[in-house]
């Protein structure tokens, strides 16, 4: 069974290095890509304040930040949710640099130690999308997911969005046979094994009207190559 977990983090500035911390928490869980309802979402208290600049994007006050716990007091709690799962994150650099900061300041292991992986949106989507916005809010839109409650970032939030746009971004891959017992092609591709002696295709003839208007098409291109098409050549052999 395929489990992921699709990662979000809201922080009090953009270097934990610097001393920034993660304040917010989201989880959204994928089995075989489907939504399971099982989420994780916490609020930390920092101990120390946002930048004012971050205030803008999440507005979580300090105020409201106060009474809830260190990450320190949920770091195992969080660790078990995430043992074993791929992990899939937007822009991966830069909440897995503040994750394993937190998971450096409570004597863990970073946090390959603890998942299968992490798989990058931001990166999948430059990939599909070369030269294009490919922030969040910009693959909602180019993706048909709706993003009208996002008015500020939130954890939870972003990870349920980025759910629905990893979704979209692999559709494809539903269609693909992927097993371990299927053999391997070339390159170590799985490969499915079809016998097409079972298939019974029906045959499907051009009436004539279809066969007039290929020839007419046929007949302008010849024109408008002055007679240079290959099929003609072909035809006068």
């Amino acid at each position: 069974m395929s489990r992921q977990i699709v990662l979000d983090t809201e922080t009090t500035g953009l270097s934990a290095d610097s001393g920034d911390r993660i304040i917010e928490l989201g989880c959204v869980e994928l089995l075989n890509r489907k939504l399971t309802g099982n989420n994780l979402h916490m609020y930390f208290n920092p101990g120390r304040d946002s930048h004012e600049d971050a205030l803008k994007i999440h507005g979580i006050g300090n105020e409201f930040l106060k009474d809830k716990p260190r990450f320190a007091e949920m770091v195992d709690e969080i660790l078990a949710y995430l043992q074993g799962a791929e992990i899939i994150i937007h822009n991966a650099a830069f909440d897995v640099g503040f994750l394993n900061k937190e998971l450096e300041l409570t004597a863990r292991p970073p946090l390959s130690h603890h998942v299968a992986g992490v798989t990058d949106t931001l990166a999948m989507a430059k990939e599909m999308y070369p030269g294009k916005r490919n922030s969040l809010d910009a693959l909602c839109d180019r993706l048909g997911v709706d993003n009208s409650s996002r008015t500020l970032h939130g954890a939870l939030l972003d990870a349920e969005l980025l759910a629905d746009v990893y979704i979209n971004l692999t559709r494809g891959q539903d269609a693909l046979l992927i097993a371990d017992d299927l053999p391997q092609g070339a390159g170590g591709a799985l490969v499915a094994s079809l016998d097409l002696r079972l298939l019974s295709l029906p045959v499907l003839r051009a009436s004539e009207s279809e066969v007039a208007a290929h020839a007419d098409v046929l007949a302008q291109i010849d024109k408008a190559s002055a007679g240079k098409t290959i099929w003609r050549s072909y035809e006068a052999a």
